[in-house]
């Protein structure tokens, strides 16, 4: 069995990274393997919006993301320096329920739970 990481840093908007992601993951948990971390980063905090409306035609992956995560008790992170600077969060901004805000101080000592880190 082995302990992955994984580290999103593309805009899931312009990217098929969260799609990515989130098949390696059940796929992942399905042969038996553990996820012991997602974590956004740069663009990839994006999926982390709140405030995002999608068109009723597209699939909600930064939920289904969060949903497959609390089902399998997988933290969710996304860097919260980041997602400053990008908009995401902030004095009138919130995350999406699921989504937990950590920094990459939290992101490096993770790393020594994991046999391999993927990055999308």
């Amino acid at each position: 069995m082995t302990r992955f990481g994984l580290l999103l840093t593309s805009d899931s908007f312009a990217s098929q990274s969260l799609a990515s992601a989130l098949l390696f993951a059940k796929t992942a948990v399905t042969l038996g393997h553990s996820i012991e971390h997602i974590f956004l980063y740069q663009d990839a905090v994006y999926s982390a919006a709140n405030h995002i409306d999608l068109p009723a035609d597209e699939p909600d992956l930064s939920a289904e993301l969060a949903q497959f995560c609390q089902q399998h008790n997988i933290p969710l992170l996304f860097c919260v320096t980041a997602a400053e600077k990008r908009g995401v969060t902030g004095s009138n901004l919130s995350a999406r329920p699921g989504y937990i805000a950590a920094g990459l101080a939290e992101f490096a000592m993770r790393q020594t739970n994991i046999d391999k880190l993927v990055q999308f």
